[in-house]
Order: structure tokens, then C-alpha cells, then sequence
């Protein structure tokens, strides 16, 4: 899928303005700096945990798509880290592409289907990170009620996305598409669980994998610049939210900076440290992808998708 003109135009003077703003406002070498006193082990702990949050992704493919994919976490593996850097590296969410197409190539998963489990994930996703980004927020306030709401709502989360789609009035809709359009939907629904149980083990794999990731992030911010662990968190959230941004920087570079930032800025973080975190915990996010990309092309699965069609009939 091409990028637009417009939108290539803005990721590049993004870039620009970020490498010549953090040059003025900080100074590139006095950013860097504080990476070579962090302890090479604490580096190590964060990237091992990292790439753990990966695999926990790849085990919600994995779980989401059995039995389709049984004897394939291999496969799941090596499309997620692929996937993630897709992501991490295409504006507009043109990375998001990849997923129903390597879902067909390793899988043989029709387009309908890939893309629906797509779209579900990427609903939990953006719910999970709300719900942590008012959790850090109420905790950081003692706010008792707000927490007490948000755990409801948790709860209740993977009910309620069942409900949604298993809802009359969505049944009535689907059936007053003209034929062309019932049939071309109609895969769809396998892509979708089809019990609120199926449900609770996919949002227990988003909840536990973003919050590994966060964690890890947060620290990261952290060692660049002081502030509350809440603060770190929603910082780190906020530039996670920033990937859905019709129009960023190459490799999100600008704004990725700009929500964490965003994120800082109200628990009195100032600016020019919460700037300095931020470049720096997207340089460690940056790198995390390409090397996890690296790696993902050195897994070798065991079955091709045209040989899980043979061996499961």
C-alpha cells in the first residue's frame, strides 16, 4: 500500500524538526550520555522482558486462532515481531497490512477472517490501554472510586465485547446487507471468538503483555529522568497511542515523542527532561523492534501453511 505524498512529506519534515529541536533544546550528545552509566545488566533485563511481551502477544495469536494453529507458536512468533516492526516502521498504520497477509502465507487464513481478529485485538488493545492510563492516574490521585470503577470495567470486558457481538441488533444489520456483501462478511464471524470464555483468554494475554511492556518502558523513563512511577506509565502509554495517528513520523519519530511528553507533562515532569526520556526510550524501542525483527527472520517454523492444510485435513 503506497504512502500518500502529503503524509511522506510531513514524516520527513517531522524528522527534521525533531533531530534540529533536540539539538537546540538538549544537545545530541548530552541525551546519549546517560546510556553508557546504566548498568549493562539492567539493559539486558529490560531487553529479555521486552521480548518476553513479544511472545505473549504471539501467545494470544496463538491461543485466538487454536485449533488452526496448534503446533505453529513458531510461526505466531515470527509474525508478531514481523508484524511489530511493520508497525513500528510505516506511518498512517500501513504496517497493519502485514498481519492478514502473513496470516495467510503461514496460516492460510482467509483476508475476512485475519482482518476481524484484527480489528478485536486491536479493540482490546486500545482498551486495555485506557484502562491502565486511568488506573496510574487514579492511584497516583487516591482517587478510590475511579479504581474501583476501572476494575469493573475489566472485569467485565471481555462479557461485554461478547454481548456487542452476539447482540440482536448486529444479528439484524448482517442481514439486511444485500446477498454480495453477507457472503463476503460472512467469514468474519470465525475470526471472532466465539464464547465470552475465549474471550477472557484473549484480554488475560492483552492485560498481562502490555502491562510486562509498560513496565518495562516505564523504567526506561525513568532512568532518564526522575519522576512517579504513574507518570512513567502514562508516559509510556501515551506514546504507544500515538501509533494510531493518521500521519507521523518516519518511524513515528515526533510524535512518538510528542505523546510521551504529553504523557509527563501533567504530573510536573519538565519539559526538557520528559523530552530527553522520551527520544530515549523511543531509540530503545526502535531498537528493540529491529533486533526482534532480525531475529524473526532467522525462526525457522516447522510447517508451512499449504502443510498445516495437509496435515489437518
Amino acid at each position: 500500500m503506497g504512502t500518500p505524498r502529503y503524509a511522506r512529506y510531513c514524516g520527513l519534515a517531522l524528522l527534521l524538526l525533531v533531530l534540529v529541536g533536540v539539538q537546540c533544546a538538549i544537545g545530541w550528545a548530552e541525551l546519549l550520555q546517560p546510556w553508557l552509566t546504566i548498568p549493562p545488566l539492567t539493559l539486558l533485563l529490560a531487553a529479555l522482558l521486552t521480548l518476553g511481551s513479544y511472545a505473549l502477544r504471539a501467545l494470544r495469536l496463538y491461543d485466538y486462532f487454536l485449533p488452526h494453529t496448534r503446533g505453529g507458536f513458531t510461526a505466531c512468533l515470527k509474525l508478531t515481531l514481523l508484524h511489530n516492526v511493520f508497525n513500528n516502521l510505516l506511518p498512517m498504520r500501513t504496517g497493519e497490512v502485514s498481519f492478514p497477509v502473513l496470516m495467510a502465507r503461514y496460516f492460510a487464513t482467509s483476508l475476512t477472517r485475519s482482518v476481524a481478529a484484527m480489528v478485536c485485538f486491536r479493540v482490546m488493545d486500545l482498551s486495555a490501554l485506557g484502562i491502565l492510563a486511568l488506573t496510574c492516574v487514579g492511584a497516583h490521585s487516591r482517587n478510590g472510586w475511579l479504581l474501583a470503577l476501572l476494575a469493573v470495567i475489566g472485569l467485565a470486558q471481555p462479557w461485554l465485547l461478547f454481548r456487542i457481538q452476539s447482540s440482536a441488533w448486529l444479528l439484524e444489520l448482517g442481514r439486511s446487507l444485500p446477498q454480495r456483501w453477507r457472503q463476503r462478511l460472512a467469514p468474519a464471524r470465525d475470526g471472532l471468538p466465539r464464547t465470552a470464555t475465549a474471550y477472557c483468554r484473549a484480554w488475560l494475554w492483552t492485560l498481562v503483555n502490555w502491562l510486562v511492556k509498560l513496565a518495562v518502558f516505564a523504567v526506561i523513563l525513568q532512568l532518564f529522568a526522575p519522576m512517579p512511577l504513574a507518570a512513567a506509565f502514562v508516559g509510556a502509554i501515551g506514546g504507544d497511542l500515538t501509533s494510531v495517528l493518521p500521519v507521523h513520523g518516519i518511524a513515528g519519530v515526533g510524535t512518538y515523542e510528542a505523546g510521551v511528553v504529553a504523557g509527563l507533562l501533567p504530573f510536573g515532569v519538565p519539559a526538557k527532561a520528559a523530552l530527553a526520556a522520551a527520544v530515549n526510550l523511543h531509540l530503545f524501542m526502535l531498537g528493540m523492534s529491529l533486533g526482534s525483527g532480525a531475529f524473526a527472520l532467522l525462526l525457522r517454523h516447522d510447517l508451512t501453511a499449504s502443510e498445516l492444510i495437509d496435515t489437518r485435513g
